[in-house]
């Protein structure tokens, strides 16, 4: 990802994200439906834009926009996953991690249009380079309950002048 490049936050709630890359000296933007945690986000409005939409039930509010990276994580509609990919600035990221099927059999959430199928991430953005994928069981931690999850790290390669020295996607 760009060094200071914008971050898009789907769904993005109160913001812990949104947060931890403002700490790192990115601008971010977060969308939600919620005007409530818009309202709480605390963070300062020259680093932080906001942007207040249903994006299940009204347009892409972001059309035409691409970011250095774009994180959704808990959040599930399938009909915006091909605009998710759009959104994503070539030489960018996309981080993506939400719940897995067998999420059903120990918690919520439990109804299927909110759970992902096996290696659903994967076909979902295969036009971008997938760098991680991991998509399992995930054991309860401190302040986190056990859960099945599955977890994307994607880019879409900048074209890259013949010669040039190949993008370094570091891991760890």
């Amino acid at each position: 990802m760009p060094a200071q490049g914008v971050v898009l936050d789907v769904a993005c709630g109160e913001g812990r994200h949104l947060a931890w890359f403002v700490q790192r000296g990115h601008p971010v933007v977060g969308v939600d439906r919620s005007a409530a945690a818009l309202a709480g986000l605390g963070l300062p409005a020259e680093r932080c834009e906001t942007v207040l939409a249903d994006i299940e039930q009204g347009p892409w509010p972001l059309l035409g926009r691409q970011f250095a990276a774009v994180v959704v994580t808990n959040y599930l509609w399938r009909p915006l996953l091909p605009t998710i990919a759009q959104s994503v600035a070539p030489g960018g990221v996309l981080i993506y991690e939400t719940f897995g099927a067998a999420q059903a059999r120990i918690g919520k959430p439990s109804r299927p249009e909110f759970l992902l199928q096996p290696g659903e991430l994967l076909t979902a953005f295969a036009g971008l380079r997938t760098v991680a994928f991991e998509d399992g069981f995930e054991a309860a931690r401190p302040g986190w309950p056990e859960r099945f999850v599955q977890r994307l790290v994607a880019v879409r390669e900048d074209a890259q002048a013949p010669g040039a020295e190949p993008a370094r996607h570091v891991l760890g």
